[in-house]
């Protein structure tokens, strides 16, 4: 378990569903895409690229948690699924800081207070693995 004070929607334990656009905004994406770009946010940030929520049942999810309202600021591609303030109640599971958390885990680490994924460099990271096709070029999936 971290040091840092976890922020107060992690739970306790187990896995709680979190209203999004509240406490963080989602982008999700799928399977190995979702770790493609988890791992070049890594690679970018020195190893800390913020809370990243995995799910390791059916559809294997990763889910990157953004600050509240900033999912609006971008034109977010196709393959990549946006959990903010809408018409409609979207919700997020978070995961506990340690202990049986099943299906969720953190990719990363649970959170510090205050600590996010960098909406701009998601963007990048995520238009670059979801708008180009194997051969690099752009328009594929």
């Amino acid at each position: 378990m971290t040091t840092e004070k976890l922020p107060d929607w992690v739970p306790a334990s187990g896995v709680r569903l979190r209203l999004a656009g509240v406490h963080f905004d989602a982008v999700r994406v799928h399977g190995v895409r979702g770790e493609a770009v988890l791992h070049h946010l890594v690679r970018a940030t020195g190893g800390r690229p913020g809370p990243v929520v995995r799910e390791r049942w059916r559809g294997r999810w990763t889910y990157f948690l953004i600050p509240p309202g900033s999912s609006r600021e971008h034109p977010w591609p196709p393959g990549a699924v946006c959990f903010g303030p809408c018409a409609r109640d979207q919700y997020v599971g978070v995961p506990a800081a340690d202990g049986n958390t099943y299906p969720l885990s953190w990719r990363a680490g649970p959170p510090a207070v205050g600590e996010f994924v960098d909406p701009e460099l998601l963007f990048a990271v995520v238009t670059a693995q979801l708008c180009l096709s194997p051969e690099g070029r752009a328009g594929g999936s």
